[in-house]
């Protein structure tokens, strides 16, 4: 573990040192800021009460005051005489003092407690993590959920005018997908959207979006696609998902998709609801139309 010390205290570097710590030496105050400051920046600081530049407690308050991911613990070293000040020390965001001279034991005392905040803070980040990684995707094929799609879809077609470029919408249902749950089983059934998922992850750009929209519903938000190119990335996805059969416990099974697609573009007036239904009736007339195929929605009402 990093642990970033004020310049000159060769004892105490000698000390952390052999304790396993790796030191990063501040030459003054704002030395001590920038290393706090970095990406990734060390956990514990060990400072001088005063420092060239900025005072320990100083650093302390700046320290706080940014958004820092992991919390920075920070011991000031003080002498006898600065004791009263302590309270002050604390007021702007020190978590403990060591007050020269001190010794090696009470040193590890000092550095124990702070390990133990700092492994409990970074469980509560993983814990913090999970909820919200909980909160935002599909439990089964890991995808953003539909909350969170049909969030990134009012931003993109916010955007469309905003940037000046189209954005593209695909609804894609799975097809006689009932007919899996019903004579195979819900697991077979889990293992095929499983498998969709993958497919479809793997057909998709970096920066488009994928989310679980429902039961065995998916959408993709192709930002900067016309209606050109989002026909073209439809019928790559089909033809991704209908390449090969998908492998169950339950047997292998050919699937296909039926896929309904539109583009937004610049200057249109339609919201990320109206985007949505007339995606969904174009899906619905490639099942009608004999499914495994992709409709383009009509922007005029028929």
């Amino acid at each position: 573990m990093k642990i970033v010390v004020s310049a000159g205290e060769q004892l105490l570097n000698k000390m952390l040192a052999r304790f396993g710590f790796e030191v990063v030496t501040a030459q003054d105050g704002k030395d001590a800021l920038k290393y706090f400051l970095q990406h990734d920046p060390p956990k514990i600081g060990i400072l001088n009460w005063e420092m060239d530049g900025l005072p320990g407690s100083e650093v302390c308050k700046i320290v706080r005051s940014e958004p820092i991911e992991h919390y920075v613990y920070i011991i000031l070293l003080t002498n006898k005489s600065q004791k009263d000040e302590l309270l002050t020390a604390f007021d702007q965001g020190a978590d403990d003092y060591l007050v020269k001279p001190f010794d090696g034991f009470e040193l590890r005392a000092k550095l124990a407690v702070a390990k133990r905040i700092l492994d409990l803070q970074d469980r509560l980040i993983t814990i913090r993590e999970e909820l919200r990684e909980q909160a935002t995707h599909d439990a089964l094929t890991e995808l953003w959920n539909r909350k969170e799609t049909l969030n990134a879809l009012a931003r993109e077609i916010d955007r469309v005018n905003r940037d000046k470029k189209p954005c593209g919408l695909i609804m894609a249902d799975v097809d006689h997908f009932k007919e899996i749950n019903d004579s195979y089983g819900h697991p077979a059934g889990d293992e095929v959207l499983k498998e969709i998922a993958c497919r479809l992850k793997r057909g998709i750009r970096p920066y488009d979006i994928l989310g679980r929209y429902g039961g065995e519903e998916f959408l993709i938000i192709a930002p900067g696609c016309d209606t050109a190119t989002t026909m073209k990335r439809a019928e790559l996805l089909r033809t991704e998902i209908s390449i090969s059969p998908v492998r169950t416990s339950e047997g292998n099974f050919p699937v296909t998709l039926s896929l309904g697609a539109i583009a937004v573009s610049p200057g249109s007036d339609k919201s990320a609801k109206s985007v949505l239904r007339l995606a969904d009736e174009a899906l619905y007339r490639a099942k009608r139309g004999g499914r495994n195929r992709v409709e383009l929605a009509n922007l005029v009402p028929a």
